[in-house]
């Protein structure tokens, strides 16, 4: 597809439809930027290799093996937004898949304390790595630099790793794979109720996973939260216009005893302006050992971490905590991503 260059104001003017057209090669992803790129379709088929993955790294010569189908590519981790768990769990995919890696963490540590741009920097990894994996505070610059790169003569594939409030998108992935391997025989992800509790705002997992689950229409969602902290707007048309049944409360103890899988978020005060956070009793949006015991023996309690206190440490051991196994499932999520970003998948049928 051919567009002219434009400024980053004039490209987000473009509707969502259109500019995810510019995600995909020959109808396959490209780069990886909104969580509503992956349909239902597509879900299964990277939870299908996720599975494999997985399996293969419980063997001496499937992890080799595994290490052989990405030797020849190179991954820049471009995080100039302080993250742990994301990090390491794209670097733990790119060295399970053979990939070698370059990272720039600190900003100041690089050229831009020269003062090069964002966008120079960025090209000058196009350069010398075949994927950027990218989180930046900053709303939509992983997009706006997937699409500069596409018009600048050096594109590769860009995933988002995190992009200021408004997306997570491989967040949401690994929430949907570890939903869907808990619920494996038990309809999976369809006919479930899904709780989502905390700062609904301005966490973009929770707006990632609600758009990706938006797609199931046979779903029920809770939205559990201080009313300044309810979900946006926007997202709560997406989901009416979706049909999905959604009920919003500020009351936690009125839904643990409905709902399948409850979602628990932190409150996102990085992102406070006014100190607004200071004014919530967040005790009320928290789980104890003995509010889970109104909880169905059958439900899953997630988290996309880190933590404060909305969940006390003593629930970790309740076999409904999954969110320790989720952070695990992360890995093998975005190596089953990388494999399928550069058509090697396939590959995985030769073990």
């Amino acid at each position: 597809m051919e567009y002219s260059l434009k400024s980053f104001e004039e490209y987000f003017a473009q509707s969502e439809v259109i500019r995810m057209n510019h995600y995909h090669v020959d109808g396959r992803l490209k780069h990886v930027m909104l969580s509503h790129q992956f349909s239902i379709q597509l879900l299964e088929e990277l939870f299908d290799i996720a599975d494999r993955v997985k399996e293969m790294t419980r063997k001496t010569n499937g992890i080799e093996f595994l290490k052989s189908l990405l030797g020849h590519k190179k991954a820049m981790l471009y995080f100039t937004q302080p993250s742990t768990r994301t990090f390491l769990s794209f670097l733990t995919a790119c060295q399970m898949v053979g990939m070698d890696t370059g990272e720039v963490r600190d900003p100041s540590l690089s050229s831009e304390y020269k003062g090069e741009s964002q966008e120079d920097g960025v090209r000058v990894f196009s350069s010398y790595f075949d994927i950027i994996i990218m989180r930046d505070p900053k709303p939509g610059f992983c997009e706006y630099m997937a699409y500069l790169l596409d018009n600048t003569g050096r594109s590769v594939p860009i995933l988002n790793g995190g992009s200021g409030k408004d997306q997570h998108p491989t967040q949401a992935l690994l929430d949907l794979y570890t939903i869907h391997r808990s619920f494996q025989q038990k309809d999976g992800i369809r006919k479930k109720r899904y709780a989502f509790v905390g700062d609904l705002l301005r966490g973009r997992a929770v707006r990632s996973s609600v758009m990706l689950l938006s797609q199931y229409k046979d779903i029920e969602m809770d939205f559990v939260a201080p009313s300044s902290f309810q979900i946006a707007e926007d997202l709560e048309k997406i989901l009416h216009n979706q049909g999905v049944k959604i009920n919003k409360t500020d009351k936690l103890e009125s839904v643990l005893s409905k709902v399948d899988c409850i979602y628990m978020t932190r409150i996102q005060d990085e992102y406070d302006l006014t100190g607004e956070s200071n004014n919530i009793d967040y005790s009320q949006f928290s789980l104890t050992t003995e509010n889970v015991k109104k909880m169905k023996p059958s439900s899953i309690i997630l988290h996309p971490l880190p933590r404060r206190n909305e969940i006390s440490p003593n629930v970790d051991a309740d076999p409904r905590a999954m969110y320790w196994r989720q952070l695990r499932n992360g890995v093998y999520i975005r190596a089953a991503l990388l494999l399928y970003v550069f058509n090697v998948a396939h590959r995985l049928d030769e073990y």
